[in-house]
């Protein structure tokens, strides 16, 4: 039996169907009250899965917020990890990478890798998801792609919202936002076997194009977390999963 298997079964099906979607809190968000919105506006709205910060009291948070939506946690730490699977994760994730930026952190393909490995040691039997740093040329994506899930990630996230520069407004400006991660999603959903997760940059737009592309799900995190107001927050969520719905309609 794969480790996806272990998934809840919704999961399992929405990953299968293509149309999983995931709503991040943010990997350096440990504001109690946040995620607790966030994982309000997920359940409210039909999310799959909800990503938070690796720390274990923010995962029994999210679960009880959320009305018991599966919930991922990320870090860049994998010591971090067993507690918060205790706590009741049901996968982890490396990355992703869009935090560390900003303050010159790079992650390069052997960090990564190392990271990957280490977790896998830790957490054998756990659900991982490994985030490929969009920093890297796209052919090396790919090859990082393929070792990763040699070392035992079963599922691929990619990233790019925090490189592009989109200098138009309304739609176009929007598809500029997502290239980068759209591009890596096409490139790296052909070089592997498993689920790929396209995140970072996305929006409603955006959404259908990345399942165009390949990716098995999609990560949405800004759109959501950055709103102060949960009528809008699940209105938002709600709107993703319609967009996800239209993009994979033979397939729900």
């Amino acid at each position: 039996m794969s480790r996806l298997q272990q998934l809840p079964v919704a999961l399992q099906r929405s990953l299968e169907q293509r149309s999983a979607l995931k709503v991040i809190a943010g990997l350096m968000n440990f504001d109690a009250a946040s995620v607790a919105r966030v994982a309000r506006a997920a359940g409210h709205g039909g999310a799959d899965l909800i990503d938070v910060a690796c720390d274990p009291e923010l995962v029994s948070l999210a679960i009880r917020e959320s009305g018991g939506v599966p919930v991922c946690v990320s870090s860049v730490e994998p010591e971090q990890f067993p507690a918060a699977v205790a706590a009741g994760a049901v996968m982890v994730e490396i990355g992703n990478f869009d935090a560390f930026y900003p303050e010159g952190r790079v992650f390069g393909a052997e960090e990564v890798l190392a990271l990957t490995r280490r977790t896998r040691e830790l957490l054998p039997q756990v659900v991982l998801s490994v985030t490929v740093p969009h920093v890297l040329p796209l052919d090396q994506q790919e090859q990082l792609a393929v070792d990763l899930v040699a070392a035992g990630a079963d599922l691929i996230q990619t990233e790019g919202g925090t490189s592009a520069r989109p200098f138009s407004a309304g739609s176009l400006g929007l598809i500029e936002k997502a290239a980068p991660t759209l591009a890596a999603a096409h490139s790296i959903s052909r070089a592997v076997d498993v689920p790929v997760l396209c995140a970072s940059g996305l929006s409603a737009v955006t959404l259908p194009m990345a399942i165009a592309a390949g990716a098995a799900g999609v990560g949405v995190g800004s759109a959501v977390n950055r709103l102060s107001d949960e009528l809008a927050m699940v209105a938002v969520v709600r709107g993703l999963r319609a967009a996800l719905l239209q993009a994979v309609p033979s397939r729900v």
